[in-house]
């Protein structure tokens, strides 16, 4: 009886020495003797599940899942990353790979060339937008999962990549050759008057704060007095290009952003490091609501030291900062660490992920709530909600009438024939005419609009559920008339939006016709935010006056 009762007294005390080393070893915090504990069940269920489930499962499959789901929940930007996860962050990083040049999208049975980058390979085999790849290396992309189609695509350079595409109803075989492949943060700089600068900075990665540098020192030779920094759908990147973009305009020494954490060692200030640029040339920086992260350190940092002057739209508001942490077999988790405040103490942290409403949904700051900070010169700034400019412009948020149209194929698709239509386009002086417009809700009513809207979705959910209670022959003529009354809806919003509709497409034309170097071009002259910083940086007074006020 005292065999039998040792036996089962063994597995228990091995637990409990576990739970006692690793209390021990941590100056006794019980965290980490349930964190021990939690692991061991989850273990045993993993073990369980593939190794008695009824069919075969495939185990890397199933924790992959488990861990996403799990990070999911946490924010959206804490996340696992596989080994090709790992490749993809770290070219972000560096700006440069092994591939052909496009910017894609990936759809059930096929890849959708978005755009295709001037003078890359894709560009020398004839590539175009609009093209949809449906085979590579003779094996059709609906054989692959969505997360291996960009990584077949890049490759070492030099090797050769044979495509099956189709284009106008044709199919059509290229050959192309991968190259080095090089991300610009600093795409395109040009002169937008005699005197004023123009720089889009689309991206922040180890080349962008010599890009930037390289664009000041070009332009100020061709006479730029004063500077447009534009940081309009700019995701954001490194923190530490962040504050060297920001040492550019601000001397050595001062505080850029500091980090908070729980963890300590996480708690970071962040000052300039070396000499300035130009500490006194005129700046406008340009953001929207797609400027983010590292855009919002560089645009946020500028107006609480008052040395630009902000304008366009209100940021993204994303105040928190993740870090690569190294696993087992070549794998990552890049982790939310802490949040990022700017000079003034505010941090623009729009989603409060760890404060949830009853129904689980993370709460948006609330307007009312909002504290003031105050910028080196006393002029009251917020926190929550991003950066909200000194001067709005205009809403850059799209509709949800947009948005639906956008995630649809029929967007691509009009581009598409528009652009074959049109072989003799004036882009300096193009516009998207309202015949233009005409003919394109024409289109959208010839071909369905296949992309559902919330309504929509929740018919599709009453109609099941009728079914399940046996009531969907009695309401279906009601429900098939309100489908279709949805669908008009749908119609009749996008010429609510026709303004906003129509800019997107102009856009769009010019970068399939000019690439995106001629869209830069067309906006110089036509853009509404460009238009705005020349008049401001046109006025002196003015642009003391909102400084200072």
């Amino acid at each position: 009886m005292k065999i039998k009762i040792l036996k089962r007294i063994k597995p228990a005390l091995s637990y409990i020495l576990i739970g006692v080393v690793l209390t021990i070893s941590v100056g006794y915090q019980s965290g980490y003797f349930e964190i021990a504990k939690q692991l061991e069940i989850f273990n045993l269920v993993f073990k369980t599940v593939n190794t008695n489930y009824i069919s075969e499962t495939n185990p890397a499959e199933l924790m992959e899942k488990s861990i996403n789901k799990m990070l999911h929940d946490l924010d959206p930007y804490t996340r696992f990353m596989n080994e090709q996860d790992v490749e993809a962050y770290r070219i972000k990083q560096q700006g440069s790979y092994g591939g052909i040049g496009v910017k894609t999208r990936y759809r059930k049975d096929k890849i959708i060339i978005m755009g295709v980058n001037m003078d890359t390979p894709a560009d020398k085999a004839g590539l175009k937008a609009g093209d949809k790849i449906t085979a590579i290396d003779g094996v059709k992309v609906s054989d692959y999962k969505a997360k291996e189609v960009k990584t077949l695509l890049r490759g070492t350079p030099d090797t050769e990549v044979i495509l099956t595409i189709s284009r106008q109803g044709k199919i059509l075989k290229k050959i192309v050759i991968r190259q080095e492949v090089i991300i610009n943060p600093v795409p395109y700089y040009a002169m937008a008057t005699d005197n004023v600068g123009y720089i889009p900075l689309v991206k922040f990665n180890k080349k962008t704060t010599k890009q930037v540098k390289e664009a000041l020192v070009a332009l100020k030779k061709q006479g730029a007095n004063k500077i447009i920094l534009d940081l309009r759908g700019n995701p954001g990147g490194l923190l530490s290009q962040a504050v060297s973009v920001v040492n550019l305009f601000i001397p050595k020494g001062q505080l850029v952003v500091d980090t908070r954490s729980r963890v300590e060692k996480y708690n970071k200030e962040y000052k300039t490091r070396g000499a300035a640029f130009d500490t006194e040339i005129p700046l406008i920086v340009i953001v929207n609501n797609r400027s983010a992260s590292a855009s919002e350190i560089v645009s946020g940092t500028l107006q609480d030291l008052d040395r630009a002057v902000i304008i366009g739209d209100r940021s993204f508001g994303k105040g928190l900062v993740q870090r690569p942490i190294n696993l087992a077999y070549g794998t990552q988790m890049k982790l939310t660490i802490s949040k990022y405040y700017t000079p003034s103490g505010r941090c623009i942290q729009e989603i409060d992920y760890w404060n949830r409403d009853s129904l689980g949904k993370p709460q948006k700051y609330n307007v009312n709530k909002r504290q003031a900070f105050k910028t080196k010169n006393g002029r009251t700034v917020y926190d929550g909600g991003g950066v909200t400019p000194d001067v709005k412009v205009q809403e850059t948020e799209l509709s949800k009438i947009t948005k639906l149209l956008l995630r649809d194929d029929i967007f691509v698709d009009f581009a598409t024939k528009y652009y074959y239509n049109h072989s003799n386009l004036d882009v300096k002086n193009f516009t998207f005419s309202d015949t233009d417009f005409n003919t394109f809700i024409t289109y959208v009513k010839d071909h369905n609009f296949s992309t559902k809207s919330k309504t929509e979705k929740y018919l599709d959910k009453l109609m099941s559920t009728a079914k399940d209670d046996d009531l969907d022959k009695d309401i279906k003529a009601n429900t098939l008339a309100l489908n279709n009354t949805i669908k008009q809806a749908k119609i009749t919003a996008l010429s609510t939006h026709k303004e906003e509709i129509k800019k997107l497409f102009t856009d769009e034309l010019i970068k399939r016709f000019a690439y995106r170097k001629g869209l830069y071009e067309y906006q110089l002259t036509h853009d509404l935010e460009i238009k705005k910083g020349i008049e401001l940086l046109n006025n002196e007074a003015k642009i003391k006056k909102i400084l200072k006020s």
